[in-house]
């Protein structure tokens, strides 16, 4: 290479990584929008809105969280994946099933290349509940009661076919031998209302939006699908106690579209994992049965190709199609 063009590739290096330095510092300089690609009321929308109220605090820039629902979470993950890199257009949902949407759709957007993401907000796990019709107090009840209704049963899928929640309710069905219904959902609170209603009968459905129903008596809780019983709700069984190694839940994740600058992406991880841990929110997530996810952008990455697959052979086992 000659000198000359050596010594330009070093200047346009320099002014590129002083224009970074710039833009994180002067980054949020207006709203930042988090769009949730589910309706409102249910996990990733009160996670949202907890955390984009402290970021409007520390940066003194608005925070609007943007609900659009539809297909699984992919319409809203395809906005996020064409917005502008400027850190402005942020995605937080349930990203298993963003891990799941590369086996069951075709995409119009990559999951692997069109996002840079941020940081793993929190886990929890999902909830087996009932109608408060359902006959059944423990799983070995239900597993009866379903089989004696001969494929007459109903299960909610709460965000859609071929979602996490969806997933859950077909690997039950499958180890359990169980043949029942699905349902779909563009979201966890409709869900909700309608298992309520006993319009459904059973579901699997993230701990932050289902159980405040059942802490109300709305709902039954049967089991919960966490690798240990949680500390809080010490008497309520586990999936894998009865089902081992069973294991499913909500991964809250945030992430940006691909192309934002490494320093903003940087300095949003720093501070959403700094709101994560103020005492008020950690005992919010506490009293919801979720934790703090703990991953940095690269673990964060790394978490999401493995899942993809990870989920690739669960669809494939379960010949998992959506219509």
């Amino acid at each position: 290479m000659n000198e000359w063009k050596r010594w330009w590739l070093v200047f346009f290096m320099l002014v590129g990584g002083f224009h970074s330095q710039a833009s994180a510092q002067t980054w949020p300089a207006k709203p930042i929008r988090i769009v949730v690609p589910f309706p409102a009321g249910g996990t990733s929308d009160v996670l949202a809105r907890l955390i984009g109220q402290k970021l409007t605090d520390a940066w003194g820039q608005a925070v609007v969280v943007d609900n659009k629902p539809g297909s699984s979470g992919n319409l809203g993950a395809d906005l996020v994946a064409k917005a502008a890199p400027d850190g402005y257009t942020l995605l937080l949902m349930d990203v298993g099933n963003l891990a799941i949407s590369p086996s069951l759709y075709k995409l119009p957007f990559n999951v692997a290349t069109d996002f840079a993401p941020v940081t793993m907000v929190a886990y929890s796990p999902h909830l087996l509940v009932t109608s408060s019709a359902v006959p059944a107090n423990t799983t070995a009840e239900l597993v009866t009661w379903v089989k004696a209704q001969k494929g007459k049963v109903n299960f909610a899928a709460a965000a859609g076919m071929g979602s996490a929640t969806h997933l859950a309710g077909v690997l039950f069905a499958q180890r359990m031998g169980l043949d029942w219904a699905y349902v779909p959902y563009k979201g966890g609170s409709q869900a909700m209302t309608d298992l309520i209603g006993s319009q459904v009968d059973l579901t699997f459905n993230g701990m932050v939006a289902t159980y405040p129903h059942v802490k109300a008596g709305k709902i039954k809780l049967i089991a919960i699908s966490s690798p240990k019983r949680l500390r809080t709700l010490s008497d309520v069984p586990t999936v894998a106690e009865s089902l081992p190694g069973f294991l499913t839940g909500s991964w809250q994740g945030l992430l940006a579209p691909a192309g934002t600058p490494k320093p903003v992406v940087d300095k949003l991880y720093a501070e959403v994992n700094r709101i994560l841990a103020m005492p008020d929110i950690s005992e919010r997530l506490n009293g919801l049965g979720a934790e703090q996810g703990n991953m940095n952008p690269i673990q964060f990455s790394d978490w999401l190709n493995s899942e993809m697959k990870t989920m690739a052979k669960v669809v494939r086992d379960g010949q998992v199609t959506v219509d």
